[in-house]
């Protein structure tokens, strides 16, 4: 089992105190939900994470031993992978090559290496497999739903072998069924023994998805629950700061 370890993480952008001491386990074959208001730390902690930000202060192991990620390429190699709210995938381009996008597969033939199509294809078909998509290698992006464009965003993570997978706000700005094949998906990587951290404003859908809820507000660490010891209710008053902390 695979373990992300947070120790009193802090980041500041000079007077603004972005993260304050924030302690978190995040633990393999689980959906760590991470709530919070605009502003209380969310996206700042998924970049640290990734190595996009150096911590101020604090620090980060995985299983036992101390990470200091100074770009995302280290994160990645060591197993974190983050899917974006944009995706950052190129609609003019079909599934199969957005997955393997800057890590193309090349046959030789003779003294030339070319694009391995066929195989990119095939290697994508058992990526969306393994995720029980219906999305197909060779559909172009642009013709794609909102949950077939996050599909072909996460089997780019399971291409790299990662062992945690940050998703910012996934389920943002699409229809309700494709929220259920989302969230599908999003178990899939759980049952496939892969760790999620999901960002969500929505509350039913983290309910729905996730074992554990972890709220921010304005930085710190207000809460680490199991879902089956909390409710939405509490989890809005600690959001708010109706209820201080829980």
């Amino acid at each position: 089992m695979s373990t992300l370890q947070l120790d009193n993480i802090s980041k500041h952008f000079g007077a603004i105190h972005a993260l304050i001491d924030v302690s978190l386990t995040i633990k393999s074959g689980e959906v760590l939900g991470l709530m919070g208001d605009n502003g209380a730390g969310k996206s700042t902690l998924v970049k640290v994470i990734a190595g996009n930000f150096a911590p101020t202060s604090g620090q980060m192991s995985i299983d036992g031993g101390k990470v200091d990620f100074r770009r995302p390429i280290e994160a990645q190699r060591a197993g974190i992978e983050v899917v974006y709210q944009d995706l950052a995938i190129c609609n003019n381009l079909s599934a199969a090559s957005n997955v393997f996008l800057g890590r193309e597969m090349m046959r030789q033939i003779g003294p030339f290496r070319i694009l391995d199509y066929a195989g990119m294809r095939d290697r994508t078909a058992e990526l969306f497999k393994r995720l029980k998509s219906e999305t197909r290698p060779r559909d172009l992006v642009r013709r794609m739903s909102g949950g077939q464009r996050q599909a072909v965003a996460i089997a780019r993570t399971l291409l790299s072998d990662a062992r945690f997978v940050l998703m910012d706000e996934p389920t943002a700005a699409i229809s309700v069924r494709q929220v259920a094949e989302v969230l599908n998906l999003i178990r899939q990587l759980r049952d496939h023994g892969i760790a999620v951290v999901l960002v969500s404003h929505r509350m039913p859908d983290v309910f729905d998805v996730a074992d554990r809820i972890a709220v921010l507000r304005r930085g710190r660490l207000v809460a680490d629950k199991r879902i089956s010891t909390t409710s939405p209710e509490e989890i809005t008053g600690l959001i708010t700061g109706a209820i201080e902390l829980a």
